[in-house]
């Protein structure tokens, strides 16, 4: 939990924009209502993200401010469940069901149509008895300050993260960088060396 221990690897944000008047008292009910659910299809294989606690991803009860709300942090997790079938396996599987069903119709090939079926009804089967791919990326929002950090540096996680946060509470993050960190003259003298340009397009 690299959050509240260990070393952190994390990009930060700025929250772009003004709070409302009670937006705090409503945090509840914002996160509430995001809040991470399972899919109502057991054969799904669309992309679950929603929100869960910090101490267990299997907790979406934000009614608690104890639970999330640590001074001027509020710290949660962004949960993401996705299912998916090995590929070669699967393709093997369906080679053989449709070499039964050619030998049963005395076929050389199967037709489109049946493979499609064959296709669509082992794709079902398998869906019910998997189980997803589950991820958690924890997040640290410093109230005060106006910043957020993510604890993940993945492109599409940190897209779906501000995606999702911005349906959450209407606001929006901009990313920042290191040198922004810095005061001005330190940042243009790490600049200034070539050594790395620190800045992001």
């Amino acid at each position: 939990m690299g959050v509240l221990k260990g070393a952190l690897t994390v990009r930060r944000y700025r929250v772009d924009g003004e709070f409302p008047e009670g937006f705090r008292a409503a945090y509840p009910e914002f996160l509430q209502a995001y809040a991470f659910q399972d899919p109502v299809s057991k054969t799904s294989k669309v992309e679950t993200s929603g929100w869960v606690l910090m101490r267990n991803l299997l907790d979406t009860d934000f009614q608690d401010l104890d639970a999330w709300l640590v001074d001027n942090y509020v710290v949660f997790q962004m949960r993401v469940d996705k299912k998916t079938l090995p590929a070669g396996l699967f393709k093997a599987h369906l080679e053989k069901r449709e070499e039964a069903w050619c030998d049963e119709h005395g076929r050389e090939k199967a037709p489109k149509n049946v493979r499609d079926e064959l296709k669509d009804q082992l794709e079902f089967e398998w869906l019910q008895r998997a189980l997803p791919r589950v991820q958690t990326t924890e997040v640290a929002w410093n109230l005060s300050d106006g910043y957020v950090l993510l604890h993940s540096t993945s492109t599409a996680t940190n897209d779906r993260f501000r995606k999702l946060f911005l349906q959450t509470f209407s606001l929006r993050l901009v990313p920042e960088n290191p040198l922004d960190l810095l005061g001005d003259a330190l940042a243009d003298a790490l600049e200034a060396t070539g050594g790395t340009d620190l800045r992001m397009a």
